[in-house]
């Protein structure tokens, strides 16, 4: 019996690729303005979700009016922003407003060329369902995004939950890794017909979860503002271990919600992701060099800024960047799994 040598003519791996690495850079852009998001605590600016509606910002000065108002009636207004002003308001509205635009934008990105991929026959064998557990996973991210503003709707709260922040993030950097992944194992199939997706190697899985722990600790540090307890490194506020910031709380609430020690796990958890991810880039050197340099320039930037972003007391543009590098940090290690896990054809 032979063996196929090429794809069938409608396949279009290419082309799948080129298109999966365009909604991943918009993803990136995603988690760029969702931090800038949480660090202008713009998040609750908007208090309803309107899928469709809400693609249309207010457009008369009763519409806006009635945001502000329902804006008003929440914690954040009245424990922290009380006398805010309209045009005030706006500048808060407008990174929320994007926030969701964008991700409408990435629904619709993915969807349309899916289905229109999928009507000319271009999706090679095997790969159909994995788009659409990724298309999936995009609607779960959507889902959470509204469940971690709703969180923080209340009149006790004046800003939404840590834990709602980190998975919403958490979900949507799992999506980017998927789809960088996809688009790998499809560029391969472009090279050679006869390859199979790549495997997840041991030392790949353990690698991705000593980062996730980094990147998860990394998002409950956004969500508690926990940056800002210190501005000193390596110490912080001239100690090595802060000491928790409240007393008589669980072993639980210290490790996942006291700012001071969620900091300091963040900080020094980073030096246990450096030591896996050389241990990766030295794994896949020989076999894609260009993969190894990635991986160690997008860890090594993201130290630095870092460290720069909590020296500086957190600006918000050092600290866009340091989620930015994160994202790319994600990327760089996806691509180095990829390489270690990459199959020839049989």
């Amino acid at each position: 019996m032979l063996k196929m040598t090429s794809l069938p003519a409608s396949v279009r791996p290419r082309a799948l690729a080129t298109w999966l690495f365009a909604v991943a850079a918009l993803i990136v852009l995603m988690v760029v303005i969702g931090g800038i998001t949480r660090l202008t605590e713009s998040g609750l600016s908007i208090t309803e979700w309107k899928p469709f509606t809400g693609t249309i910002p207010p457009l008369t000065e009763a519409a806006w009016q009635a945001e502000f108002a329902r804006y008003q009636q929440i914690g954040q207004y009245e424990q922290l922003n009380q006398g805010m002003t309209l045009a005030e308001f706006k500048n808060i509205f407008f990174w929320e407003y994007l926030h969701r635009l964008l991700g409408r934008v990435i629904g619709m990105a993915f969807a349309l060329p899916l289905l229109w991929f999928a009507i000319r026959r271009a999706i090679p064998k095997g790969y159909g369902w994995r788009l659409i557990a990724l298309l999936a996973l995009g609607g779960l991210q959507g889902a959470l995004g509204w469940w971690m503003v709703k969180s923080g709707l209340n009149k006790t709260s004046t800003a939404v939950d840590h834990f709602w922040l980190s998975a919403h993030l958490m979900t949507a950097l799992f999506t980017l890794g998927g789809i960088v992944w996809t688009a790998l194992d499809l560029l391969a199939l472009r090279r050679n017909p006869m390859a199979r997706p790549a495997r997840l190697t041991g030392l790949a899985v353990a690698v991705l979860a000593v980062l996730a722990v980094q990147l998860f600790f990394g998002a409950l540090v956004a969500g508690l503002r926990a940056g800002l307890v210190t501005d000193q490194w390596p110490l912080m506020n001239d100690h090595f271990f802060p000491g928790v910031s409240q007393a008589g709380q669980s072993l639980g609430h210290i490790l996942f919600s006291d700012p001071a020690v969620v900091h300091f796990i963040h900080r020094w958890w980073a030096w246990v992701t450096v030591a896996a991810l050389v241990v990766l880039a030295r794994k896949i050197r020989a076999a894609d060099r260009r993969a190894s340099i990635a991986i160690h320039s997008a860890f090594g930037a993201q130290i630095l800024l870092g460290i720069a972003t909590v020296m500086a007391g957190m600006p918000i543009w050092l600290a866009a960047l340091h989620q930015l590098t994160g994202a790319l940090v994600v990327i760089a290690t996806v691509w180095g799994a990829h390489v270690a896990g990459s199959r020839a054809g049989a």
